[in-house]
C-alpha cells in the first residue's frame, strides 16, 4: 500500500510546521558572530588539560573560484591511490563469519601494470575452537606474481558482539595497509598520494582502546600487525617527505562539539563537526551574494587533534595506542591534522587528513592544501581516487558467484535480506 494524497498533504504540513520553527533570525550577523566565535575557540581547544584541537598556523576561512583552479596546472605529475573492495561480512549457519576484501591501486596518468596488481584478503572468525580453517601464512602468488591472497582466522573468544564490522575492517585495513607497503617503493617520488576514507583505521583502534568483554581486538595479532603497518606507511613518507592524505567523503566526526559542550557550551545546535564547518564556510543568505558564492570552493586551516573521546577518556589519535608498536619518530607526528573543504553550490564537505610529521611544515600544508582544491575543482572527489573505486569494487554478481562456492555452508539470513535483497551502490 502506498501513501495517498491525502497522507502526503497532512505530512506536507507537519514538515511545514517544523520548519517553521526553525526559520532563522532576522539578523544574520547574530548567527555568523556566533559561529566566529566558535572557531576562536579553535585555536586551542582542551578538556581536562589535554589538548583536542588546535589550529596550526593562524585560523583561516578561505576560497578559491572553482572556473580558474579547476584551469590551473595539477602540481603533481602523477597521482595515485588506493582503495578496497569487498564482499560484505557473511555469516553462516555453521557459525562462521567471512569477509573477502580485494585492495587494488590506481594511477593518473594510468599505469595498467599497477592497476593490475592486487592484494586480497578472507578474514574468518569462528567461536568453535575444534573448527579448523586452512589459513595462510605467507602470501600466496597469483596471477603470475601480479597479485597475491591469503586467508587469515581471527581467534577464537575475542568477539561477541559486531563481529561483521571488525571481520570486515580486519580484511579491509589489512589488505589496504599490505597493498600500500608492497607497492610503496615502485611509485614516482614525484607523485601524490591519496587514501580513500581517514588515514588510520579508527574503528580498529577504538576497540583496542576500549576495555569491552565482548570485543577483545586488544589480543589480536592482525589488528596489531594494521596498526604497525599505518605506523610503517606513515613513517615512509616522512622519510622521503612524500605527501600522502586521507580524503574522507562523509566525515561523521563529533570531537569538536562534544568537547565544546563539556567546556561549558550546552546550546550548540549541532550534534555533527560537519554540520559545524557546512555553516562556518557557507554562503550569505542574500540571494544576489549566494548566486555569486556558488562559484567558489571554501576550505579551512589546518589543525591538529593530538587526542580523541574514546568513550570518556582522552587518548592519542595516531595508531600508537599499544605499547609494542615500533615507531621512528616522536609521537607526536603521527597525530591526526586535517582540514576541511566545502563546495556551497553543492553542499558537499569533505574532511582531509594527514599525519603531523608532514604538515608541520607550511610548505606541505600548501602543496597539499592547494592540490586537493585543484582535484576537487576539476572533478568533486578526485579522478584517481575514483578510478581506484571502481577496479576495486566487487559487483553483486561478483559476491554471489564467490559466496555461491561455500557448499558445506549455508548462509545465515534474514527476513529483511530475502525482503529487500543487495543491490550495487554507486560511488
Amino acid at each position: 500500500m502506498t501513501l495517498e494524497p491525502v497522507h502526503i498533504k497532512a505530512i506536507s504540513e507537519l514538515a511545514d510546521r517544523i520548519d517553521k520553527c526553525l526559520k532563522p533570525d532576522d539578523s544574520e550577523k547574530d548567527e555568523v558572530d556566533g559561529v566566529m566565535d566558535i572557531l576562536e575557540r579553535l585555536k586551542e581547544l582542551k578538556h581536562d588539560g589535554k589538548i583536542v584541537l588546535k589550529a596550526i598556523g593562524r585560523l583561516k576561512r578561505g576560497r578559491v573560484d572553482i572556473e580558474k583552479m579547476s584551469q590551473s596546472q595539477d602540481p603533481f605529475p602523477v597521482t595515485y591511490s588506493c582503495d578496497s573492495g569487498s564482499t560484505t561480512p557473511r555469516s553462516f549457519d555453521n557459525g562462521l563469519y567471512v569477509d573477502f576484501c580485494h585492495c587494488a591501486m590506481a594511477s593518473t596518468p594510468t599505469d595498467l601494470e599497477l592497476h593490475n596488481r592486487r592484494t586480497i584478503v578472507a578474514a574468518t572468525y569462528s567461536r568453535g575452537y575444534s573448527v579448523h580453517i586452512d589459513t595462510t601464512e605467507d602470501w600466496e602468488s597469483v596471477d603470475q606474481g601480479a597479485s597475491r591472497c591469503k586467508i587469515i582466522r581471527i581467534p577464537p573468544d575475542l568477539l561477541d558482539k559486531r563481529i561483521g564490522r571488525i571481520v570486515h575492517d580486519i580484511a579491509l585495513y589489512l589488505s589496504e595497509s599490505e597493498h600500500i607497503l608492497w607497492l610503496k617503493d615502485e611509485l614516482d617520488p614525484r607523485g601524490f598520494f591519496i587514501m580513500d576514507g581517514p588515514i588510520y583505521p579508527k574503528h580498529l583502534m577504538y576497540w583496542m582502546v576500549v576495555e569491552s568483554e565482548g570485543v577483545k581486538l586488544l589480543y589480536d595479532p592482525h589488528t596489531e600487525q594494521i596498526l604497525q603497518n599505518y605506523i610503517d606507511i606513515v613513517d615512509h613518507h616522512i622519510d622521503r617527505k612524500l605527501p600522502f592524505i586521507g580524503f574522507v567523503k562523509n566525515p561523521e566526526d563529533m570531537q569538536i562539539m562534544q568537547t565544546l559542550r563539556k567546556e561549558g557550551m550546552k546550546d550548540l545546535p549541532w550534534v555533527m563537526d560537519a554540520q559545524f564547518f557546512k555553516n562556518l564556510l557557507s554562503s550569505p543568505r542574500n540571494r544576489e551574494e549566494k548566486n555569486r558564492y556558488n562559484r567558489y570552493i571554501t576550505y579551512t586551516n589546518w589543525f591538529m587533534q593530538p587526542n580523541q573521546f574514546y568513550e570518556r577518556m582522552l587518548g592519542t589519535t595516531s595508531p600508537l595506542v599499544k605499547e609494542k608498536l615500533r615507531a621512528k619518530y616522536p609521537h607526536e607526528y603521527y597525530s591526526l591534522t586535517f582540514f576541511v573543504v566545502y563546495i556551497p553550490s553543492k553542499n558537499l564537505l569533505f574532511k582531509i587528513e594527514a599525519p603531523y610529521g608532514l604538515t608541520q611544515e607550511e610548505e606541505m600544508r600548501n602543496i597539499i592544501t592547494r592540490k586537493v582544491l585543484y582535484d576537487i575543482a576539476v572533478s568533486e572527489i578526485p579522478s584517481t581516487l575514483k578510478k581506484a573505486d571502481s577496479i576495486a569494487k566487487i559487483k553483486v554478481s561478483e559476491r554471489k558467484q564467490i559466496i555461491d562456492r561455500f557448499r558445506y555452508s549455508r548462509v545465515d539470513t534474514s527476513y529483511n535480506e530475502t525482503r529487500w535483497g543487495e543491490r550495487d551502490e554507486d560511488g
